[in-house]
């Protein structure tokens, strides 16, 4: 009984247990992921009546940013935030790569 008591008392903790520490750099990431974005949406805005190639240009560059992104928000945020902000950046890579198919081919 008591090491049935014990084993159900470590499954409840295993979640808590499981879940690794962020990083010590996620704060300055998290921030760096936001002024990233600002400037992204800058660049984003200024090419909208430049050249086609010009905005393939930039286009790769925002997939690229929109990566590592991403991986911040995947290893620096937990739970519904990790999972909005995670899901956000993979629907943005999607229509960016189907931008990039039909317009920049290469």
């Amino acid at each position: 009984m008591r090491t049935l008591l014990l084993a159900s008392v470590l499954l409840a903790a295993a979640p808590a247990l499981a879940q690794a520490p962020l990083p010590a750099t996620c704060s300055r990431d998290l921030f760096q992921n936001e002024g990233g974005m600002q400037r992204e949406l800058t660049r984003l805005r200024a090419v909208g009546t430049a050249s086609q190639t010009e905005q393939c240009r930039v286009w790769r560059e925002h997939v690229s940013f929109l990566q590592k992104a991403r991986g911040v928000f995947a290893t620096c945020l937990t739970g519904t935030r990790r999972e909005q902000n995670v899901r956000q950046m993979d629907e943005s890579l999607a229509e960016y790569r189907v931008l990039l198919a039909d317009r920049c081919k290469r």
